[in-house]
């Protein structure tokens, strides 16, 4: 009876040991279960991602292979392009070079005939242009003669006539005859007093010195080759034909 009383002691004592090992082990199976399936799965997605890469080399090497031959057609197209572009240019100019050697002859041909038309031409145009000028010079020398022999004499009878009361009329308006300063044409001349029927020189009756209103200073119009000429602070009126003074007032200008 002892011995059986111990070995039931003995089994529940192994009863009692047995669940914590089982347990233990159960513990060791599943983490083992866990690292089996990790790794199962890390080499699944490590075998897809090589796939992949193997896919994706495949394809790039496809696109590289194309974009390749893409560009070897291009360049042969522009090398076509450009090859029939400098046929096309070289026949351009042989046919150019033709024309142009037959207008040559053409022009070698017809030089003797339009050269003897043109010099014909030259000399017609020479000519009239030389009978023009003639008519012309024989017309305004006419004409000068004509007017010089019409207005010849200035009157001066004009300072009788009450209508140019210019002194009255300058002391009522002293601002109108208030000019400037006068420059002469010569930058070393100075102020000689001159009377009727002195040469002027050229230069002192150019249009900058006209007065073109002589009204307005209640002058006398003019008329023919006469004009009235400021010159420093007189007034002269001179013929511009010839250069002479028919009639001046001298101190017109403050």
């Amino acid at each position: 009876q002892n011995q059986r009383a111990q070995d039931r002691r003995v089994r529940a004592r192994e009863r009692d040991i047995n669940p914590r090992q089982n347990a233990r082990a159960q513990d060791v199976r599943r983490a083992n279960r866990n690292v089996t399936r990790n790794e199962r799965r890390n080499n699944r997605a490590e075998n897809r991602r090589i796939r992949n890469n193997a896919q994706n080399r495949g394809f790039r090497q496809g696109v590289r292979n194309e974009r390749r031959g893409n560009r070897a057609e291009n360049r042969r197209i522009r090398n076509n392009a450009q090859n029939r572009g400098f046929r096309q240019g070289v026949r351009n100019e042989r046919r150019g070079n033709r024309a142009e050697n037959r207008r040559i002859r053409n022009n070698a041909q017809n030089r003797g005939f339009r050269q003897g038309v043109r010099n014909e031409r030259q000399r017609n145009r020479a000519e009239n242009r030389r009978i023009r000028n003639r008519a012309q010079n024989r017309g305004f020398r006419q004409g000068v003669r004509s007017e010089r022999r019409n207005f010849r004499q200035w009157n001066r009878g004009w300072r009788n006539n009450r209508r140019f009361g210019w002194r009255n009329f300058r002391a009522n308006n002293r601002r109108i005859f208030r000019l400037g300063r006068y420059y002469a044409p010569f930058r070393s001349h100075f102020y000689s007093r001159i009377g009727v029927g002195f040469f002027l020189d050229r230069l002192f009756f150019q249009p900058r010195y006209f007065i073109n209103d002589p009204w307005a200073f209640r002058l006398p119009a003019v008329y023919g080759p006469y004009r009235w000429v400021r010159y420093y602070d007189d007034v002269i009126l001179v013929d511009i034909y010839t250069g002479e003074v028919v009639d001046v007032i001298h101190d017109f200008f403050w």
